[in-house]
């Protein structure tokens, strides 16, 4: 018996994150901040969906540590979660039932607002030019 946080298939999971980093990609401020640091996008999307599976389905297959890689980065500002989650919320909307959108929604705010709070002392989002 899994002690998963709300239901979500396999294919869900892996579809909104697919979509999700496809839409960060073409984003004019997330994009090229990823970019710098991404070089491998399906194994970055792997850890990302170890990661979620870790966080909803309660399974330990993700061991790192997301408030250091974003520091370490050197690029991630605070300010940049507001575009993050405004993505995430639209991948969300199109890809899973209203519940579900929601209940993960929840989660990714929570966690963004922790990861928000950690990085204050960089900043908010740079100027585009």
């Amino acid at each position: 018996m899994t002690l998963a946080r709300f239901p979500i298939s396999d294919n869900e999971l892996r579809d909104v994150v697919h979509d999700f980093y496809a839409a960060v990609r073409a984003h004019p401020v997330l994009g090229p901040v990823f970019g710098a640091h991404v070089t491998d996008w399906p194994a970055h999307e792997e850890k990302i969906i170890a990661f979620w599976r870790n966080a909803i389905l309660m399974e330990r297959g993700y061991d790192g540590n997301p408030m250091a890689v974003h520091k370490a980065a050197g690029n991630v500002r605070a300010g940049m979660f507001t575009p993050w989650l405004r993505l995430f919320d639209e991948t969300l909307s199109r890809r899973l039932s209203p519940e579900t959108a929601g209940a993960w929604s929840a989660l990714a705010h929570r966690i963004g607002r922790g990861l928000s709070l950690g990085l204050q002392e960089f900043g908010g989002i740079p100027k585009l030019k």
